[in-house]
């Protein structure tokens, strides 16, 4: 098998995990997404012109299923974002809510001078 058809496979592979929505738990789909981009990118660094016809055509396949494979990556990183963002705001609202007087803040100093 080519290396072509073989970053063509793994491409088609890391875009089925990304649809395929939640049957993989977040950690366990994290690890095989970083595990497919991995064994991806050791291809693309191996894969050495020249190409043949049916390669070429692969190529251009190629370009538009990784505009597709990249909108899904960013699907998912926004998501781990949110996600990370909100358990932040959700620890900070519980530290305030066991010590509220924890961060008063004395911004209102004033100091007088005579002269």
């Amino acid at each position: 098998m080519s290396k072509v058809k073989e970053i063509y496979e793994s491409t088609i592979k890391l875009i089925e995990i990304l649809e395929s929505g939640d049957e993989l738990s977040r950690d366990e789909k994290i690890r095989v997404i970083e595990d497919s981009l991995e064994f991806r990118e050791n291809l693309m660094r191996d894969l050495l012109p020249p190409f043949s016809e049916k390669e070429n055509e692969l190529g251009a396949q190629l370009i538009d299923l990784n505009k597709v494979l990249t909108g899904l990556l960013s699907a998912e990183k926004l998501l781990i974002q949110r996600d990370i963002k909100s358990l932040s705001l959700k620890k900070e609202s519980t530290n305030k809510y066991a010590n509220p007087y924890q961060s008063l803040a004395t911004d209102g100093m004033f100091y007088d001078r005579k002269k």
